[in-house]
This record gives structure tokens, sequence and C-alpha cells, in this order.
């Protein structure tokens, strides 16, 4: 009895000191940002959100092009991933939950999520930039090939498989008994599919989504590779463009002086500000889903 208790406080330990150790790191990461950003935040204060100049040779920088890019990018993404998601997860969790099919569509997008984006940009450029050009010559767009829209459709690749994954496993939550109450009473499988399971998994599904933006925000070589890396504010989604995560890897080892340098590590600060925001935002839909179904 003795052993099993030494045994419980070994365990309970190491998990304090491992939660320790990560709150640190986090926090860390977060300090050290400041500390080295801190020459472009005293020299250039709130305006660097709000600037589009980045000329690094008259040492003028802003990081609001940079912002846009990231967030257009981001968000048009999700509008073509969360079609897509959805239907993996209704198909998944209402239609085919065990068998053959599930196991191949379910090892698929786990496949997915497991490839390094090196090889999504390498697609990207050689299979997807091709089509894209060809589409922009057909509708006398200037065929630039890469450029937000490009950029965006390797993300939505990308970021299926986190919202996907969550989505179907919020939908497995869903009680049996609240769904055999509506067939009970007459409704079709769509009538409560549509009117029981996705209202009751609503706010998960919405995590998962959140949760597969803040994917999409950080992500940096499958962007740099087929968004076209020009430091000017996009006037399309066909138009080149940047993130804040492809000028940092772009131009991080170019950088001559020490504002230069600071300004990218302070886009870096800008990056994880924004990401944690969106990670606690979806962490605390799905608390609050689990809260509220129990």
């Amino acid at each position: 009895m003795q052993k099993l208790l030494n045994g419980d406080k070994i365990f309970k330990s190491n998990i304090y000191v491992s939660v320790t150790v990560i709150l640190l790191l986090v926090v860390g990461i977060f300090i050290t940002l400041i500390y080295f950003s801190y020459p472009s935040i005293s020299k250039y204060g709130i305006s660097f959100l709000f600037s589009s100049t980045w000329d690094p040779v008259k040492s003028e920088f802003g990081v609001f092009l940079f912002i846009v890019g990231t967030l257009a990018t981001s968000l048009i993404a999700l509008l073509i991933s969360v079609p897509v998601s959805l239907i993996i997860t209704v198909f998944i969790g209402e239609y085919f939950k065990s068998g053959f099919i599930s196991t191949f569509i379910k090892s698929s997008v786990e496949l997915l999520a497991g490839i390094p984006s090196i090889i999504y940009g390498f697609w990207g450029l050689f299979v997807l930039v091709p089509i894209v050009r060809e589409f922009e010559i057909a509708f006398s767009i200037p065929p630039y090939g890469v450029g937000i829209l490009t950029a965006s459709i390797v993300l939505a690749i990308m970021i299926v498989p986190y919202s996907a994954s969550i989505g179907y496993e919020v939908l497995s939550l869903v009680p049996n008994d609240l769904k055999e109450a509506a067939y009970s009473l007459g409704a079709t499988r769509y009538e409560v599919l549509r009117k029981v399971t996705l209202p009751y998994s609503g706010s998960g599904i919405v995590a998962g989504i959140l949760l597969s933006l803040g994917r999409a925000l950080g992500e940096t070589m499958a962007v740099t590779m087929v968004i076209g890396n020009a430091n000017i504010l996009p006037d399309s989604i066909f138009a080149p463009g940047n993130t804040m995560a492809s000028v940092i890897a772009n131009e991080f080892t170019e950088a001559t002086s020490d504002i230069y340098l600071s300004s990218l590590i302070e886009i870096a600060l800008v990056l994880f500000v924004i990401t944690a925001i969106i990670n606690i935002a979806g962490k605390y839909l799905i608390k609050n889903f689990i809260v509220s179904k129990k």
C-alpha cells in the first residue's frame, strides 16, 4: 500500500513538473520575443501594426501588409476547407461510423495531417500553380500562378484534417437517446442531422475550425513556396503577397541591421499573439461544449 502511495506521489509530481516546464517555455518564448523586438517596439510603437511600408534600405518597417496577407490566405482557406471538413465529419460520424470505408477515410485524413509542409509546397508549385495560371489566362487575369489564392488552396488542403478529426470526435459525443427520440417522432435521418446532431455539436465543430485557423496562421514553408513573396498589399486574391511567417523565413538571414532584425522578431511576436488568441478561443469553446453536454 505504501509503495502505491509513493508511486502516486511520484506520478503527481511528474505531472506538476511537466506542466510547469511547459508554462515556463511558453512564457519564456513570449518574453524572449518581447526582449529582442524591443528596439522595434520603442522606435515604431503602435504604428508598426498599421504601416504598410517595408523598406529595409530606408529602415522603415510596418507589419500591416503581412497581417493582411496572413488573414487573407487563412480565411480563404477556411472558406474552402470548412464545407469539405463538414462533409467528412458527417460522412464518418453519421453514415459510416465503422467498417472499411470509415477506416480508409480516417487513415487518409490522418495521413494528410502527417505530410510535411514542404511536400505540400512542392505539390502546389509544380501542380497547382500551372493550373491556376491557366485559369488566370482564360479569364484575362495577370498570369502569376503564385499568389493569395494558390496559397489559400494549399492551406485549405493542409487544415482539413484538423477540423475534420475534431468534428467527427465531437459528433460521436451526441447521445443516441436524443437521436432515437427524434427518429421515434418520425424524423428522417437528414432532419435528425440538421435539427439534433449538428446543433448539439455545433460549438465543438466551430472550435475545431478555430483550431485549424490557428494552424493556418502559422504555416510557413508551403505558403512561402506558392504565395509569390511580394511585399505589397494584394489588390486581388490572384495577386502575389506575403504572410508574417513567410517574410520571417525569407528575410531573417538577410537582416543586416539591428532594427531590421528586431522588426522581423516583432512580426513573430504579433504572430504569436494572434495564434495564441485563436487557440485560446478554440479551447474555450471546446471546454464549454464538453461542460454544457454533461
